[in-house]
């Protein structure tokens, strides 16, 4: 399959929730505008960070109906689509083509994992014929789904075996293995980094695009960085790295993706929380979250 390779920073979305904890799709146009307008060139929707495994089925089709909606056309939105259970993931795949998904792309199962690189080409293989016609990239992320398959075999393998993979969502730390899979397959596949406080190395091992999760409330950071990088100010491109590091960290300091959330809120974009079993933090975390950002010099609104 012929598919046009990724480029730029895409956002990993966060899916807004009420305090009831249920979907609010009014908020996903306002934030789709604003990150386009932050040149974000690219969503990945119910990913780890859009809390997709968290989500039922119907839920996860609304949250990918409200976002290829809010786009209408301006980025790419690949749709997550991975799950436990296969027949739901192929469920999720098909739903997701119809619904105007540009791509789809899955995690392996991670209860029951596949034991065997053929076995997880046999998974993945139902799961993107459940969406022929849209080009699928595999999602690596062995620190969230316990995956031991060896992932440069899996793609020589799957490139074979699964008509319409076009690449892979490499979230891992080693760089010489990224580097290994962008020349798997002949260098036929689009390898996207996933790491956003690795992505100078991944940009120098040849990266073309990157998906993340802070790309959502520091993206010119990134752009700098990357800005640096291409005109070859490395001193430049390294200061920049070191920010997104430092802002990492910070956030780190409490449960993620909650306190990830909340900077959202602070921003003005209504997300609410993480649901269960991630925690939200204490009215006490997030005043110290807002000290410990002022502190690194992150401009929260007033």
């Amino acid at each position: 399959m012929n598919s046009n390779r990724l480029s730029g920073l895409l956002a990993a979305t966060y899916t807004p929730f009420d305090a009831a904890g249920q979907v609010r799709t009014d908020v996903i146009r306002p934030m789709v505008d604003h990150l386009i307008g932050q040149k974000i060139s690219g969503l990945y929707v119910c990913g780890s960070t859009g809390e997709g495994m968290s989500m039922t089925t119907a839920e996860r089709q609304a949250v990918t109906e409200a976002f290829v909606s809010a786009t209408d056309g301006r980025v790419p939105v690949i749709v997550q689509v991975g799950h436990n259970s296969t027949a739901d993931a192929c469920q999720l795949a098909s739903h997701a083509a119809s619904a105007g998904a540009d791509v789809i792309s899955a995690t392996c199962p991670s209860y029951f994992k596949p034991s065997d690189t053929q076995t997880l080409v046999k998974c993945i293989a139902e799961i993107a014929a459940a969406a022929p016609d849209k080009p699928f990239y595999y999602y690596h992320i062995p620190s969230l789904t316990g995956s031991t398959i060896d992932i440069v075999q899996f793609l020589e393998l799957g490139r074979n075996q699964i008509p319409n993979l076009v690449g892979l969502k490499y979230t891992d730390t080693k760089l010489f293995e990224y580097q290994t899979c962008q020349a798997a397959a002949g260098g036929a596949l689009d390898i996207v980094f996933g790491s956003d406080e690795m992505l100078l190395g991944a940009l120098a091992t040849g990266a073309q695009a990157a998906i993340g999760s802070t790309y959502n409330v520091i993206p010119e950071i990134y752009h700098r960085l990357m800005a640096a990088f291409e005109q070859g100010d490395l001193p430049e491109a390294r200061r920049q790295q070191l920010k997104s590091i430092e802002f990492i960290r910070t956030v780190y300091r409490y449960p993620f993706h909650s306190a990830m959330k909340e900077i959202l809120n602070m921003q003005g974009f209504p997300v609410g929380t993480c649901r269960l079993p991630q925690r939200s933090l204490t009215a006490e975390e997030i005043q110290s979250l807002k000290s410990d950002l002022k502190a690194i010099g992150f401009e929260l609104p007033s």
